[in-house]
């Protein structure tokens, strides 16, 4: 299986685990064309509460892990749940309560990026 059939099944296994858990806003930012960048793919959602924070976060993990046998490199953000990063190396899953992610405007940072919505 090539690098990149293994990526595109990551992202749709864990755009399938936010949808799950009810994400809102699920966005693929294509990061492949950008010098430098720390991974190769973000996928963004929001959540309205700390425990839906931790809910998409925590089913993103179980769905990779029981389907694809991957585990996170790393996690952070699951004290607090206002932003939760998980981080699969060339795919990294920002999961954001939403006055988090506006504050923040990580799709603002990474402008250059292939942006894609995916459809709720």
């Amino acid at each position: 299986m090539s690098k990149n059939t293994e990526k595109e099944q990551l992202i749709a296994k864990i755009v399938e685990a936010i949808q799950d858990t009810k994400g809102e806003d699920i966005k693929i930012l294509d990061l492949t064309k950008i010098e430098n960048s720390v991974a190769e793919y973000f996928v963004i959602c929001s959540g309205n509460s700390n425990t839906q924070v931790s809910s998409i976060a925590g089913n993103v993990e179980k769905k990779v892990r029981n389907d694809l046998k991957d585990r996170p490199w790393h996690v952070e953000g699951s004290e607090n749940a206002l932003w939760v990063l998980v981080d699969y190396i060339s795919v990294v899953v920002h999961i954001f309560q939403k006055q988090i992610r506006d504050y923040y405007e990580i799709e603002e940072l990474w402008g250059d990026a292939k942006v894609i919505s995916i459809e709720s």
